[in-house]
């Protein structure tokens, strides 16, 4: 699509050499005009990693569960990522484990993004603390409108070439999949029911760490998944609605 070769020179120029492993050229995976926080702010949040660094965000379902979008774990070995929890910093801090298995969705599909979840089995169980706990999934999806905040360590800035070493986070606020669908906004039919979108005014629009956490209302409503741009005012960030996805990802998690 024309949209997706524009947005490749664009994150092609954000990122430059340092472009972090498992993010696909549509995607834009940052989070911009967002504020340095901690991770006891965010204790669900984890730092996927491939061969030692930075590759994508994910969101602590159980001790042994990650919930992360299908396009991060694509072309990739389980024996390759671990994932860092319990820290505000990916490089250092916390606890790393090794990732044993993971599964796509099956129904993904890397040219549409619809469906873009996946989960990941860990080594060996989490313990948890102040620092590492588990969210819940959402059950149905937030209100249009309604308050949502997206954490990462995805670059600050659209002419960065290199990610921060610590969390960061922005607030949002979630468009509806009829409403990012409609003529309000310029996606159109491209928004599925798998998606819901989140949204905010000049940079804050950006999202974050691809297969990272939205979360509104104390549960995890959304995984980070795809966007054209960042902050441009049409395009939303758009997620993986995980109301949708609850069943696949409860079903799939007692069977990997």
């Amino acid at each position: 699509m024309f949209k997706f070769v524009i947005l490749l020179s664009v994150v092609a120029c954000a990122f430059g050499a340092a472009i972090p492993e498992g993010l696909l050229p549509q995607l834009d995976g940052r989070i911009v005009g967002g504020t340095a926080t901690t991770i006891g702010s965010f204790p669900w949040q984890i730092s996927l990693q491939r061969n030692g660094g930075h590759s994508c965000g994910g969101s602590i379902y159980n001790s042994k569960i990650i919930v992360t979008a299908a396009h991060c774990l694509q072309s990739v070995s389980a024996s390759s990522l671990q994932i860092r929890a319990g820290s505000s910093y990916w490089n250092s801090g916390g606890v790393v484990v090794k990732v044993a298995a993971f599964r796509n969705h099956e129904g993904y599909n890397a040219n549409t993004m619809v469906n873009d979840i996946a989960i990941i089995k860990l080594s060996s169980a989490l313990s948890f603390t102040s620092n590492i706990k588990s969210i819940g999934l959402a059950s149905s999806a937030p209100r249009n409108g309604a308050s949502a905040s997206v954490s990462g360590w995805g670059t600050q800035s659209s002419g960065s070439s290199s990610i921060p070493t610590q969390l960061q986070y922005v607030n949002v606020n979630i468009v509806s999949q009829s409403v990012c669908a409609s003529s309000a906004y310029s996606y159109g039919s491209q928004i599925k029911n798998t998606m819901i979108c989140a949204a905010a005014s000049g940079k804050d629009a950006c999202q974050g760490d691809s297969g990272g956490p939205l979360v509104s209302g104390g549960v995890l409503v959304g995984v980070v998944s795809w966007g054209y741009g960042c902050a441009y005012s049409n395009y939303p960030g758009v997620y993986a609605d995980v109301a949708v996805l609850r069943n696949w990802v409860i079903n799939n998690s007692n069977s990997i």
